[in-house]
């Protein structure tokens, strides 16, 4: 008798057990019924952000501090942030740096605007050109491509050590150190001295 009761004690615990294995057995099917059913979520690639304009790109430039106060002081800043589109050479702060003391101070006073618009607008050009641009200019023109600004002027550039050079007016050669900084309005070529229109 006590045999039988530990074998209905047994049988008791596999049907149990039977049930629970069941049990899950359905579970793991709902889930995996559910994976099969849903479907991937759609997911969109982020769109690509436009350049901000010249003006924005300049600002956020850690080099151009000097550059963007004398646009501001010339009340350039609408122009540059106009549609365009505009090639500028970028003078960087180091370039301010080499002209004689106090001049840019002498410059951003409200009483030197005009000048410092011309100086300003003769680094800048009407259209966009990139590096491959000028370059081909330069190639294309006997090795010496003259560039119209907006001041009316005009910059020659060459080519040295490969680098383009650029001589204003007075003689005065600035290179281009960094090249194609895009736009919204057109492009960016940084320089290594300030050019002067005459």
């Amino acid at each position: 008798m006590k045999n039988l009761l530990i074998l209905f004690a047994f049988l008791g615990t596999l049907s149990l057990a039977a049930c629970g294995g069941s049990d899950n057995n359905a579970m793991e099917e709902d889930t995996t019924a559910t994976t099969e059913t849903t479907e991937p979520a759609e997911t969109t690639p982020p769109a690509m952000e436009e350049p901000g304009t010249i003006v924005d790109i300049a600002s956020d430039n850690g080099n151009f501090t000097t550059l963007v106060a004398a646009v501001q002081a010339a009340e350039l800043v609408e122009t540059l942030k106009s549609n365009g589109p505009f090639t500028v050479f970028a003078p960087v702060d180091a370039a301010f740096e080499k002209l004689p003391a106090g001049t840019v101070a002498g410059l951003l006073n409200p009483e030197s605007k005009e000048a410092l618009t011309s100086i300003l607008t003769y680094h800048v050009v009407s259209g966009e050109y990139t590096a491959k641009d000028v370059i081909d200019a330069i190639n294309k023109n006997n090795g010496s491509f003259m560039i119209p600004t907006v001041q009316e002027g005009t910059l020659t550039a060459t080519l040295e050590n490969g680098k383009v050079v650029l001589t204003d007016k007075k003689g005065n050669k600035s290179t281009v150190v960094m090249t194609d900084v895009e736009a919204s309005n057109g492009v960016i070529h940084a320089i290594d001295t300030v050019v002067m229109p005459g």
